[in-house]
């Protein structure tokens, strides 16, 4: 992530790289969804889920700790909340057939 550029020596191997294994963690989890049978989709997707809120929880700490210009976690966290939707609605088709 390039925000993870911005961040000093201190911040960048502990919530930085936290941050880059979440964003991991949630691709991860959205790949196996999509190649996993039906019955096992619903479990990836929760997964994927729980990743998606720990990351935007890395990225208030980010403004928190006022490591980085709050515009760019902001166009972040919008993009994240695009991405939520999105898996929201796959989750809830998901459950319902």
């Amino acid at each position: 992530m390039d925000i993870n550029n911005k961040l000093n020596k201190r911040w960048r191997f502990s919530l930085g790289v936290g941050t880059e294994d979440s964003v991991v963690d949630l691709m991860q989890n959205l790949v196996m969804a999509k190649n996993a049978p039906k019955q096992l989709k619903g479990s990836y997707l929760i997964k994927a889920t729980a990743s998606l809120e720990v990351l935007k929880m890395k990225l208030r700490l980010y403004i928190e700790f006022n490591l980085v210009n709050g515009t760019i976690v902001f166009q972040l966290q919008s993009k994240i909340d695009e991405i939520g939707r999105m898996l929201g609605g796959w989750l809830k088709s998901t459950y319902s057939t």
